[in-house]
């Protein structure tokens, strides 16, 4: 009788398990049903989010616009100076007044501001439709996440680049995005925590990002306002023409 019970209760211990086991796939479906849903994201044309970014005891105005199919433009201005990085959906390009270049210069794909401007551009996020984009997603378990429960998903993007998700195991909901960076010949842990997260439009957008380099805060990103479906003109995501340097004059 007791050997029959241990079976018994044995069975019914595992058959809870495997119940309450969730797949990738099935963490990333609650993903996006938490946002809002497929539709409701794909309702989703263009954004401009305002806000403030802090960096290094200055707050700093950004302007950040997205739209589909793949372009993306952030503005962060300083003292009547600004800071460009911008996606036409083809490459990347910036304007570093702050460094004192007033002239727009092309970044190669592998940069990692040109990486992170690319993923950006992307109203969907990555992984939505994972396997369609050549990504690859796999769920390395259920930890803790300063003492938050949270589902870890290591996701390959197409380019090779690894991410580790952190989704919030009570909403599903991304809280933060782990990857390497390279800064100056070194290899460096770079971690992103969303939190704030606001409707717009039907589908929730974290409005307070915090960046965190090798644990230490790097800078944060709070959005006072994001507007959606917005009117934008192609051309603001497209590399200005460079001025014509100008020849010498003969005596």
């Amino acid at each position: 009788m007791k050997r029959l019970l241990a079976v018994i209760f044995t069975f019914v211990v595992l058959s809870g398990v495997s119940a309450s086991a969730q797949t990738a796939d099935e963490l990333i479906q609650k993903n996006i049903a938490a946002r809002g849903g497929l539709e409701k994201l794909r309702g989703l044309n263009s954004l401009r989010m305002t806000g403030k970014l802090h960096s290094d005891g200055r707050e700093l105005p950004v302007v950040i616009q997205i739209k589909r199919p793949a372009m993306g433009r952030g503005d962060v201005t300083m003292q009547g100076v600004r800071f460009v990085l911008a996606y036409d959906g083809q490459s990347v390009w910036e304007i570093n007044a702050f460094d004192g270049k007033t002239e727009p210069e092309r970044l190669p794909p592998d940069h990692d501001d040109a990486k992170q401007m690319i993923e950006l551009a992307d109203l969907d996020g990555p992984l939505a439709d994972y396997k369609a984009r050549g990504n690859a997603v796999e769920l390395i378990g259920k930890e803790e996440l300063e003492a938050t429960p949270v589902y870890k998903l290591k996701l390959t993007l197409k380019n090779g680049d690894v991410k580790y998700v952190y989704l919030d195991a009570a909403n599903y909901l991304e809280l933060k995005v782990s990857s390497k960076s390279q800064r100056e010949g070194s290899e460096h842990t770079e971690d992103e925590y969303y939190s704030d997260y606001k409707p717009v439009n039907g589908v929730l957008i974290a409005h307070a990002i915090e960046t965190r380099v090798d644990g230490q805060t790097e800078n944060q990103i709070i959005i006072e306002k994001i507007e959606a479906n917005v009117t934008m003109d192609d051309g603001i995501f497209k590399m200005p023409v460079k001025a014509p340097e100008k020849k010498p004059s003969g005596p």
